[in-house]
């Protein structure tokens, strides 16, 4: 029966080869022919080799390797087809499958390399490794073939044919490559392996010392060991180099007073350090265990032995020296480092392409985070800045209440972390100022309910340690959540526990002087007192006076709180002012409120004051000049005593002086309407509609910020426009000269008029007579003189009225055409609108381009 299988074999290999050869040609599969008897025997030695092969036994890497050759020559089809032959292959099990699949995929490799070897022009007769089959196995007929081929000359076209070792050569080589070893090694492997282990842990051995000059553990150049040896002892050393310096950070850092050296963060970075060390202790000590077995000879099978060479120790040391490159790398980075500039500098490195690499630093910075994380948590949710050994990116200091939010807490840019952005950073700075705020100057506690919201929306825990490295969108989602609603909690405070929108109305219809009655009847009542020298104006009386004009205008009905905050207020002044140049209203901003009314905002508000204060003035005094010069009827009679010559000078000069007026009445008029409309009231529309969008306490100040920017550069108050401000103001000063030459004008007229009545009395009347000698002794008095002599003096007054207001006139007019020529290259463009209302008539382009 064993013969009859043998035969069945033989017959099935001459069958297989016969196929394979018509393939080619079927002339070649005859067996008759030469080509086919060779190919027989070449198949026939193949399945009787014996040596072992020097791979180890995988399937799937051998499959990858063929599929790998047949893909870098080009035959990418080729690679497909046998990827998808070997998947059935492999997929084959139980009876009548090959169970030594490995061995069969060898075989066809070694074949195709033997056959392109053959190509090449070498001898395809070359013996191959055994693939697990034997001369039983293939029966007499392949032990015949195989002894026939071993009687063959034992060289063929130069190459060595070798089947067996008759002479026990390879012993014999293993024992002189020994002994040589033994000569050329003065120190056994065993003895050098137990020093690295040493040097790793930092200590010297027996052999291995750290050298200072090298700055490495080093074999001395005493001892004698091939230089091999030596470069893969100095190798393997830097772990312990790299362990020193870890270890020496570590000892350094923990030793070192005061603690806020280090902080919290480096604490927590010396901590991680340490875990990792131990568990490169754990290392070492397996290591140890393997290093007290004997190194095995050469010639012994060692391929399992549990022994520890400097070959496998370099194997053993690859991922440890990884990551104690790595953290040596992070110790000399941050040694000069803490807090927040720590993490950052560790982040960096964690950006890295090796998944061993990665996952080291994610988990290291999960531990070295973990302190900023917690001052993150604790500063977002409750307003505490828990930061001891000033490592956080937030730093406080201490201020007074109106300061607490623009001064009280900064970003602290060196202590930002790279994974913060710089948006969560400032989100996070507000919320915790916004807490703050709210329970120091708000004596609120409404923000805890809010930061309990804010967690259960986020979907976070905030117990220590939720929050960590890694975690940026939980983190980012925890801050926006907490923002959102503490800064929503915290303008409903401000709006309607503080009235935030009520005393902004307030102030611009008082400070911006808004209100029309109440500043009316203010004017009033206070402008005999403050035509007096400023230096002898009580401010008890103005405040007397305030409180008429509140009472008498329609300001009585606003709410008491706020009418008790709008004090007079007399600014500095020297010799020669008035009261009208020092007099001004403030607004008492209390707490939270000062936070957005600040003492510069206020200083602001009283230079708008003060602006919109001396306009209402000139329009006062135009008003005023229009009631002396309306009732005509005071003049009426003058005009039948007085001679022609004179009532046509008369009239002259009332002409002028009622043009001049209508000329400073236009352009106070709409100066005022372009302040008050186009300026104010726009700006306060604005205003209010950005209040309504904030959604934060910066929105807010941002928005008064910008509004009270809009009053200040419309109004000509800007740094842009003091020029065109101080022609302004030299004009404002022309039209109260102009109510004063006014004043004395019509004053004159009276005066005339009277004297005129007086002179017409009855000459018979002596007791009249003699009064009116004694009246023309006093100063001014015209009567004696008699009609010709008022004539020539009321003439001298007219013409004398006439030249002042003439030079009034002409000095308006220039610097009226300074100031309009000075508007158009003004950079603000609402100052168009100005112009426009000017010179809507474009009256005096026409006039400057005549001139």
């Amino acid at each position: 029966m064993e013969e009859e299988d043998q035969r069945k074999v033989t017959d099935l290999v001459i069958e297989l080869v016969r196929r394979l050869l018509s393939q080619q040609n079927p002339q070649n599969a005859s067996p008759n022919s030469p080509h086919f008897s060779q190919s027989l025997r070449y198949a026939l030695r193949i399945l009787s080799s014996r040596l072992t092969p020097s791979v180890s036994p995988d399937a799937d890497a051998v499959a990858e390797s063929i599929k790998r050759r047949l893909a870098t020559q080009g035959n990418s089809s080729g690679a497909l087809t046998f990827a998808d032959l070997y998947t059935k292959f492999a997929s084959k099990n139980g009876p009548g499958s090959v169970n030594n699949k490995w061995a069969v995929l060898y075989l066809l490799k070694i074949i195709s390399e033997d056959r392109k070897n053959a190509i090449s022009g070498m001898d395809s007769s070359v013996f191959l490794p055994n693939l697990g089959l034997n001369d039983d196995e293939m029966g007499n007929d392949l032990r015949v073939l195989n002894a026939k081929e071993n009687r063959e000359k034992a060289w063929k076209n130069g190459v060595l044919l070798v089947s067996k070792d008759p002479e026990n050569l390879r012993e014999i080589s293993f024992r002189e490559f020994g002994n040589l070893v033994e000569e050329e090694n003065e120190v056994t492997e065993e003895v050098l392996v137990r020093d690295v282990l040493y040097a790793c842990q930092g200590i010297d051995g027996k052999y291995v010392k750290f050298d200072s000059n090298l700055d490495g553990y080093a074999l001395p150049d005493s001892i004698k060991v091939p230089r091999a040896t030596r470069t893969i002892v100095r190798k393997l050393c830097e772990l312990g180099w790299l362990f020193r310096k870890v270890k020496g950070y570590i000892s350094e850092s923990m030793d070192r007073f005061p603690a806020e050296d280090v902080g919290t963060v480096g604490q927590a970075f010396c901590a991680a350090l340490q875990d990792e060390l131990s568990e490169y202790y754990k290392l070492l000590a397996v290591l140890e265990a393997q290093s007290t077995n004997p190194i095995p000879l050469v010639s012994e099978n060692a391929s399992s032995g549990n022994y520890l060479s400097l070959r496998r120790l370099s194997v053993w040391f690859a991922e440890p020296m990884v990551k104690m490159r790595l953290m040596a790398v992070l110790v000399d980075k941050c040694k000069a480092l803490r807090g927040g500039a720590m993490a950052g500098a560790i982040h960096l490195h964690a950006q890295h392409g090796d998944p061993l690499v990665h996952d080291f630093m994610r988990r290291l910075l999960r531990r070295v985070c973990s302190p900023l994380f917690e001052m993150v948590r604790s500063w977002v949710l409750e307003g505490e800045l828990e930061d001891i050994f000033a490592e956080f990116f937030i730093v406080g200091q201490p201020v007074k209440a109106e300061s607490l939010w623009r001064e009280g807490y900064r970003l602290h840019a060196g202590m930002l972390p790279l994974f913060i952005s710089q948006s969560i950073a400032q989100r996070i700075l507000r919320t915790g100022k916004s807490i703050n705020f709210l329970r120091v100057c708000c004596d609120d506690r409404g923000w805890a309910d809010a930061a309990t919201e804010a967690v259960a929306a986020a979907g976070v825990t905030t117990r220590r340690g939720g929050l960590g490295y890694g975690e940026t969108d939980a983190l980012e989602s925890l801050v926006m959540e907490a923002a959102k609603r503490i800064d929503k909690h915290l303008l409903d405070v401000i709006y309607k526990r503080y009235k935030f929108k009520e005393h902004c109305l307030a102030i611009k219809r008082y400070l911006l002087l808004g209100q029309g009655d109440f500043v009316q009847y203010l004017m009033d009542i206070v402008g005999p007192e403050l035509s007096e020298p400023a230096n002898t104006i009580s401010s008890f009386k103005l405040a007397g006076l305030l409180e008429s004009a509140i009472r008498s205008s329609n300001a009585q009905y606003d709410d008491p709180d706020i009418l008790d905050r709008l004090r007079v207020r007399m600014m500095p002044h020297g010799t020669g002012d008035r009261g009208w140049d020092v007099f001004s209203l403030e607004y008492d901003a209390r707490v939270p409120l000062d936070t957005v009314f600040t003492e510069s905002v206020m200083t602001r508000y009283l230079r708008i004051f003060n602006f919109l204060w001396k306009l209402r003035r000139v329009e006062h005094a135009l008003i005023g000049a229009w009631k002396t010069m309306k009732p005509n009827c005071l003049t009426s009679h003058v005009y039948t005593k007085l001679q022609h010559a004179v009532k046509l000078q008369l009239l002259s000069t009332l002409r002028r002086c009622q043009v001049l007026w209508d000329e400073m009445n236009h352009f106070v008029t709409n100066l005022q309407y372009y302040i008050m409309f186009e300026v104010l009231e726009v700006s306060w529309s604005n205003f209010s509609n950005e209040m309504e969008v904030a959604k934060d306490l910066d929105d807010l100040l941002a928005a008064h910020e910008k509004y009270l920017y809009s009053i200040v550069e419309k109004s000509l108050l800007g740094e842009r426009s003091q020029t065109l401000y101080k022609s302004l103001f030299v004009l404002f000063d022309l039209i109260l000269q102009f109510r004063s030459h006014a004043d004395r004008f019509y004053e004159g007229i009276h005066e005339l008029q009277a004297r005129t009545a007086e002179s017409s009395l009855s000459s018979q009347d002596k007791n009249k007579s003699r009064q009116t000698k004694d009246k023309s002794s006093e100063p001014g008095s015209w009567i004696r003189e008699g009609r010709k002599a008022l004539t020539q003096r009321a003439s001298e007054f007219l013409q004398n009225m006439g030249q002042e207001l003439d030079a009034l006139a002409t000095e308006y007019k220039s610097l009226l055409e300074g100031f309009l020529t000075e508007l158009p290259v003004q950079q603000h463009v609402d100052l168009k609108f100005l112009l426009f209302r000017l010179d809507f008539t474009e009256f005096y382009t026409r006039q400057h381009a005549t001139m």
